[in-house]
């Protein structure tokens, strides 16, 4: 599943893993994205929604 939200466009953040020695390798942070069904233009669709938007009502879920 894609890693982006198709509301807000949240996507992957990077950054570092740092040790205690202050070693410091590449990582990635991802969205909680969730496919749900959702009503888009008077019409029923699968969307990947991130938590975000499903909580704060950008999104109205289909029955």
């Amino acid at each position: 599943m894609a890693h982006v939200c198709e509301v807000c466009g949240k996507g992957d953040q990077s950054g570092m893993n740092v040790s205690h020695s202050h070693l410091k390798t590449k990582r990635k942070w991802h969205p909680n994205i969730q496919r749900v069904r959702a009503v888009v233009d008077g019409e029923t669709k699968r969307v990947n929604v991130c938590t975000r938007c499903l909580r704060s009502g950008k999104v109205q879920r289909a029955i």
